[in-house]
């Protein structure tokens, strides 16, 4: 079905079961029969409370939401769905970003790499040069669910669903990330640091969305990991996550360094001490462990049942070590 709903335009997909992409019906399907979930009116065939939009060029998606102030872009709705199962309230249109080529792209333009919001996590492993330029980006993207999951969830969708255990965002908050963002005024770059400003909040406004990702290409001897720790073995939410990058010179000295640090606070943190305590000397034991007294001290974590706050202090700074040691290890092979 198309039509010129209210707010949305002409050619516009809106809500229909034969217009709503096959995934979403499928996980839709998994919750509940004939799609309830859209409805949320405890209908027993598809409903329109909710209309369904999946707009093809950037400029018909700011259409859709200035159209609606509850419309509610989504990428991959590997979150979206599972909140409204949870009882969110439902959004007056679902505004599907996966048809604008521009958010489901990857490319390297110049000296930097471009990556679209909504791309799945799984086509960044598949770019060779990108995982040898930012293995610990393309690490952290590879957390976001399962193998499954992989196939729908994009660095996006991590950001702006703002959980302070985002796998993806210490490491591109370590990577210099930009974010790219859409609105009734144009285009405007922020830092990825900049996006999320608590759990569950982000500084984009109701009519904005992300269109996508810049980072800059890694300088010789430079290189960047991401780690974490979960109770399991797979498939959990961080209790903490530690993003570094750094660029080593001839010597084998520390010459630029970057720390971020997920889990241990309501947004990421940066370990701004390290950059004192590394650059311009070798990352020796001592200095490591002054590292991580530093990255232990800068955390405002919760007690909850995935550990205490003391406990996420002291995986803080051993994680924060353990990704620099990986990161320097990296750099040291690249070369000049």
């Amino acid at each position: 079905m198309t039509g010129t709903g209210k707010g949305v335009p002409a050619g516009v997909a809106l809500c229909s079961e034969t217009r709503v992409p096959a995934t979403l019906r499928a996980v839709l399907r998994g919750f509940d029969s004939a799609f309830v979930l859209l409805s949320g009116r405890g209908a027993t065939s598809f409903g329109c409370a909710m209309r369904y939009a999946a707009p093809t060029s950037i400029e018909e998606a700011v259409s859709v939401l200035a159209g609606d102030v509850h419309a509610q872009v989504y990428a991959g709705a590997t979150d979206f769905i599972p909140q409204l199962r949870m009882g969110r309230p439902e959004p007056g249109v679902a505004v599907d970003l996966k048809r604008i080529d521009r958010l489901t792209g990857l490319r390297r333009e110049g000296d930097s790499w471009v990556i679209g919001a909504a791309t799945p996590s799984a086509r960044l492993g598949e770019e060779e040069d990108l995982v040898a330029e930012l293995p610990g980006l393309v690490e952290a993207a590879a957390l976001i669910g399962s193998d499954q999951i992989q196939s729908r969830a994009s660095l996006g969708g991590n950001l702006c669903n703002a959980s302070p255990a985002a796998d993806s965002v210490p490491a591109m908050v370590v990577n210099n990330g930009r974010a790219v963002i859409a609105g009734p005024a144009g285009m405007r770059t922020i830092p990825v640091a900049s996006v999320v400003t608590g759990p569950g909040s982000t500084s984009l406004a109701a009519d904005e969305f992300l269109v996508e990702f810049v980072f800059d290409r890694p300088p010789p001897r430079t290189a960047d990991a991401y780690l974490r720790f979960i109770p399991r073995t797979e498939m959990d939410i961080a209790v903490v996550g530690a993003g570094a990058r750094l660029t080593l010179d001839e010597a084998g000295r520390c010459r630029e360094v970057s720390v971020a640090l997920g889990a241990v606070a309501p947004t990421v943190v940066m370990v701004p001490a390290a950059a004192g305590i590394l650059v311009g000397h070798p990352l020796t034991d001592e200095a490591l462990k002054r590292v991580a007294a530093e990255a232990s001290a800068v955390c405002n974590p919760i007690d909850d049942k995935r550990g205490t706050k003391a406990y996420r202090r002291q995986v803080a700074g051993v994680l924060a070590v353990r990704a620099l040691r990986l990161a320097a290890d990296r750099a040291a092979r690249t070369g000049s």
